[in-house]
């Protein structure tokens, strides 16, 4: 992992001095909350529909058991005993009081952590593959890299005040774990003509009002020309980003109204300037970054026990059908520890969850954790003999659901339950569909379903992407859901389509029931998915399922 030094650390600290003395100057009046708001942000705190709510980073999802155990100990200390893990790999505190919030900015940087740019139009927490570093598929670990694009764009003097926020995700292996073509930048490694890593940039991704997958801007970039094209990127689109309307001002409306081979011209003529201008400090900032994310000393143990155990215990067995991942190790797997037991909120975690997750991580998984962008925490090395120690501590602590991927396993947005944009609930949505899933016994017979929900046109719940995806709206003072079929997060890369008109909330559920079991009478046979059944079928099926087949027509 990365390790801060006294240069971070000095940077944070005084960042927290800094937003101290703006905290003070709010209580006592002296700033008003209009003049208050974008200092707040820069230091990723929100004003929520009931208050204040802090966005801490968690750069490319990685975690410690220390920094694991500091957000326990700042959820019972200043919030309401819990935090709550978001798609960008994040943890939302969502009760923290105004004057408390330096301490906790304080409390963060005591274990190399923060909350800069978490907000604000400028380069967000850079994402990556939950299992980075870890998964058998993989070239390389992409982490490395991550990190450099962080310290890069950390108050990068030319993309603070960009036109509009902006987002990258990164990902090492052929198959993408990071949904980088939904960010505004993803880079996806491959291999180059001559063998050795290159990165594959895509531009203009987004969901949110106007839903686009990125493009591919370089199909095999060079490792050592990374930072300077992405310079050039950004280049071009703050100065050519539309300003003058906040919906059209995201990267992906630049490409699409100027079309992508003149943005690719634009790109490449600022970075044949740019290319000259760098050094290579770059490159070898990068390989003493590299160095700090060498594998650990991998342990040969007998797995007899875990053998046995699996065989006697079906529970155990469920869970490591759907929870655990090929590892690049022998003997090792990634174990998905599920967020999404049906009823929770998916993405919270209390602070005795937490504590338990840190100790795991450092009794029996090299002292590593990781938040997936599905809101989830991964522990990503663990050896096969341990697997038993870690699923009896996880159900003590409630975290043992066997649904990783599965239907209940979904993704959803805090929604209107907490966020001042949200137009509908999100997460009671979710708990129904969860619980209905599982009672009637579908969740096992359909296998892997990637269901996702969002309160508003903004998508922080990747409704788009979703194979089934839900989108909460207000209708004329009503909470009504839209349902979208055939979207996929991956590299086949898909936004899913409406299927007709919405559904009041108490009909959302039944909907989502009535489109699983007609999938179960349609498949091929139990190996072809939904995703893959829909993109066979086409969407008339379900319409039928949805709305029944004279209502289908007509829709």
């Amino acid at each position: 992992m990365y390790s801060y030094d006294a240069f971070d650390e000095a940077f944070v600290r005084d960042r927290v001095r800094q937003f101290r003395a703006q905290v003070e100057r709010r209580i006592d009046g002296s700033l008003t909350e209009e003049e208050f708001r974008p200092l707040r942000l820069m230091n990723g705190l929100y004003l929520q529909l009931h208050a204040y709510m802090l966005r801490v980073a968690i750069p490319y999802g990685t975690l410690s058991p220390a920094q694991m155990r500091q957000l326990a100990m700042i959820a019972e200390r200043w919030d309401r005993g819990y935090g709550h893990f978001t798609t960008r790999q994040n943890i939302q505190f969502n009760w923290p009081r105004l004057r408390d919030v330096p301490d906790i900015l304080d409390a963060l940087a005591d274990v190399g952590m923060h909350a800069i740019q978490t907000s604000g139009n400028c380069v967000r927490n850079v994402t990556a593959d939950h299992f980075a570093g870890a998964a058998a598929d993989e070239i390389a670990d992409p982490r490395p890299v991550a990190e450099l694009i962080r310290q890069w764009s950390t108050d990068h003097p030319e993309f603070q005040f960009l036109p509009r926020k902006f987002k990258i995700a990164v990902s090492g292996s052929p198959r993408d774990r990071a949904v980088t073509r939904a960010h505004d930048i993803g880079l996806r490694m491959v291999r180059g003509a001559d063998g050795e890593p290159a990165w594959e940039v895509s531009v203009g991704g987004g969901l949110g009002r106007t839903p686009m997958l990125g493009q591919v801007i370089r199909p095999a970039l060079p490792e050592a020309d990374l930072l300077p094209y992405l310079e050039a990127i950004l280049g071009v689109y703050n100065l050519r980003g539309r300003r003058d309307n906040k919906y059209k001002a995201r990267i992906k409306i630049t490409v699409f109204e100027g079309g992508l081979e003149a943005f690719r011209n634009a790109v490449e003529e600022r970075f044949a300037q740019l290319r000259g201008e760098w050094g290579g400090a770059d490159r070898a900032m990068l390989e003493r970054i590299r160095a700090m994310f060498a594998p650990p000393a991998w342990k040969e143990r007998d797995d007899g026990d875990y053998l046995a155990f699996r065989a006697a215990s079906p529970a155990f067995r469920s869970w490591t059908d759907t929870n655990l991942h090929p590892h690049r190790a022998p003997g090792h797997v990634i174990v998905t520890v599920s967020l999404k037991a049906p009823g929770a909120t998916p993405g919270d975690a209390t602070a005795a969850q937490m504590r338990t997750l840190a100790d795991l991580a450092e009794r029996h998984g090299y002292g590593e954790l990781r938040v997936s962008h599905e809101q989830n925490i991964i522990l990503p090395h663990v050896h096969r003999a341990d697997l038993p120690a870690v699923w009896r501590a996880l159900r003590e602590a409630g975290l043992a659901t066997a649904n990783a991927g599965l239907a209940s396993d979904i993704i959803a947005c805090p929604g209107m339950d907490y966020c001042a944009l949200a137009t509908a609930r999100s997460i009671p949505i979710a708990q129904g569909i969860a619980r209905r899933l599982v009672e009637s016994g579908l969740e096992r017979e359909t296998g892997p379903l990637g269901i996702r929900i969002s309160g508003c046109i903004n998508a922080c719940g990747h409704h788009h992407v979703g194979a089934i995806g839900i989108l909460g709206l207000d209708r004329g003072g009503v909470e009504t859901y839209q349902i979208t079929l055939g979207g996929d997060p991956t590299e086949t890369a898909a936004i899913g389509e409406k299927t007709g008109p919405g559904f009041a909330a108490d009909e959302v559920v039944d909907a989502v029931e009535r489109l699983v079991r007609g999938y179960l009478t349609v498949r091929r046979d139990a190996q072809e998915s939904f995703l893959h059944c829909v993109r066979r079928l086409g969407l008339e099926p379900f319409r039928g399922f949805l709305y029944g087949a004279e209502a289908a027509d007509a829709a």
